[in-house]
């Protein structure tokens, strides 16, 4: 069985001075604000599909981790995952950064860092993103 996920964005303007508003169609939130100023310089209060990116990566990762680690008979107590997805303007997206801090009773540092490594790899969103480079920080609370 497969399943198709759908977001949608209406856009209005140019890319300059244009803005537009991302709406998840599968779970049915937002809608969330998109400009070009928010892209290139950051924001607070506007999302970016860098952002966008890096909570696919980044829950998609916190699920290829807990699948390896009870797999690996260590099921976790809690994943916290972080992914700082890059952009730069006239470049594009030159990188993701996933910076896991777990709580998983009985396992040694090395274990971690391994397993870790391996689902990194091992995620379906890393795998979408293969032509960006993509590192990891990885540490037991």
């Amino acid at each position: 069985m497969s399943v198709t996920s759908e977001a949608s964005t209406t856009w209005k303007g140019t890319l300059f001075e244009g803005s537009g508003e991302v709406a998840l169609e599968s779970s049915n939130q937002g809608p969330f604000a998109v400009d070009w100023k928010a892209r290139s310089e950051g924001s607070t209060s506007v999302t970016t599909p860098e952002e966008l990116i890096a909570a696919a990566h980044s829950s998609c990762f916190s699920m290829a981790l807990s699948n390896a680690l009870t797999q690996n008979g260590t099921p976790p107590e809690s994943i916290e995952t972080t992914a700082s997805v890059t952009f730069i303007p006239g470049t594009g997206i030159t990188g993701s950064h996933l910076n896991v801090n777990a709580v998983v009773p009985g396992l040694s540092a090395e274990d971690f860092a391994r397993l870790a490594d391996e689902a990194k790899s091992g995620c379906p969103v890393s795998a979408a993103l293969k032509g960006i480079e993509i590192t990891l920080e990885a540490s037991l609370a």
